[in-house]
């Protein structure tokens, strides 16, 4: 394997010359650097990442710090953000912080504190945790996908614009009983908060009563909340929002179990276009979670090119994506659709 003096003596240069022109760690005249880069393509010479660091004090390396690793929306994300940095040159360190556990304790009190990286990006932290200021205090530059902003950068879903558009062709398609299903409960994501916000600001303005159905977001929680929202005659919404697809998932197997048609007899729309959506052919509003890693990627490297640049608020747009799970609720017309539907006696 070649070393840095292979590459040097083929580009007729000294070592330090050499060091210099692969790390950037100094002057060299751009035909020099080219001359040595081109000399070590050619004998496969490939730096050590140790060797880089001591001679810049960069690490090429991001943390990345989220509390699951194995659901839909944060595998999204840090494959978004893996891609983003590989096509820049940049390793990943993952840091696997799951709420409740030793190891969380673990990775904020231990392994982050040892820097090595050149900066974070935090996936999903609670603001309730503090533990965005405790990785603010570290010193590196940081950008966060979904949370607060303000103190840092942030790439999210506008979540209360997607709940107002989740309710709102629901109200659009005649429905005015709409349950919110999800969230809520002790230990739920914050975001889950934001969204029955969302929903019982556009049901306000409909001068429409809201009501809110607590759960786990999972599937799980929903079908256990829907089973039992449903299973009560005299509550018996028409139409349900639910905090994200997973939960709109389980009230779609809740109402199937009961009997109750999808959506001539209940209409279920979700937040998420989860990969298992199509499956059920459920309404949603789109986010795009692996384009918010790439976004927070790509401001991160923003962000060591140019430290002094301004904290970043991006919020992006869900878009509605309309299938069979939503339809008028039986005997009236839509605005949405201009027909109605009959509903089926369960």
């Amino acid at each position: 394997m070649a070393g840095i003096a292979d590459v040097a003596r083929a580009a007729g240069v000294s070592k330090a010359t050499a060091s210099r022109a692969l790390t950037g760690s100094g002057y060299v005249s751009e035909p020099t650097k080219a001359r040595v880069q081109e000399a070590a393509a050619k004998l496969g010479y490939v730096a050590s990442t140790a060797a880089v660091s001591l001679a810049t004090g960069k690490t090429k390396n991001v943390g990345v710090v989220m509390p699951y690793v194995n659901r839909w929306f944060f595998a999204e994300v840090l494959d978004g953000i893996q891609d983003a940095l590989l096509r820049h040159g940049y390793d990943l360190t993952l840091y696997d912080a799951r709420p409740g556990t030793e190891g969380r304790v673990r990775v904020f009190d231990e392994f982050l504190a040892r820097k090595r990286f050149d900066g974070l990006i935090a996936v999903g932290l609670e603001p309730s945790d503090n533990e965005l200021d405790r990785l603010i205090a570290i010193g590196r530059p940081l950008v966060s996908v979904v949370g607060v902003s303000g103190t840092t950068s942030v790439i999210a879903l506008d979540d209360v614009n997607a709940a107002r558009r989740a309710t709102e062709h629901l109200l659009d398609l005649g429905h005015t009983n709409i349950a919110f299903v999800g969230g809520g409960v002790e230990g739920g994501a914050h975001v889950d908060g934001i969204r029955l916000e969302g929903y019982e600001a556009t049901m306000a303005d409909a001068g429409l009563p809201a009501c809110h159905v607590p759960s786990p977001a999972s599937l799980p929680g929903g079908y256990a909340a829907s089973v039992d929202l449903l299973g009560d005659v005299r509550r018996r919404p028409t139409g349900i929002v639910a905090t994200c697809d997973e939960v709109a998932i389980g009230a779609i197997i809740a109402a199937r179990r009961l009997g109750l048609p999808v959506p001539s007899s209940l209409s279920v729309v979700g937040i998420d276009n989860h990969e298992y959506a199509e499956m059920f052919s459920l309404t949603t509003l789109e986010q795009s979670p692996r384009e918010q890693g790439v976004h927070a990627a790509e401001l991160l490297l923003q962000r060591f090119r140019d430290p002094d640049a301004p904290v970043v608020e991006m919020r992006l747009q869900a878009t509605l994506i309309v299938r069979n799970s939503t339809a008028p609720p039986a005997g009236i017309p839509s605005a949405a659709a201009g027909v109605a539907t009959t509903r089926s006696v369960p």
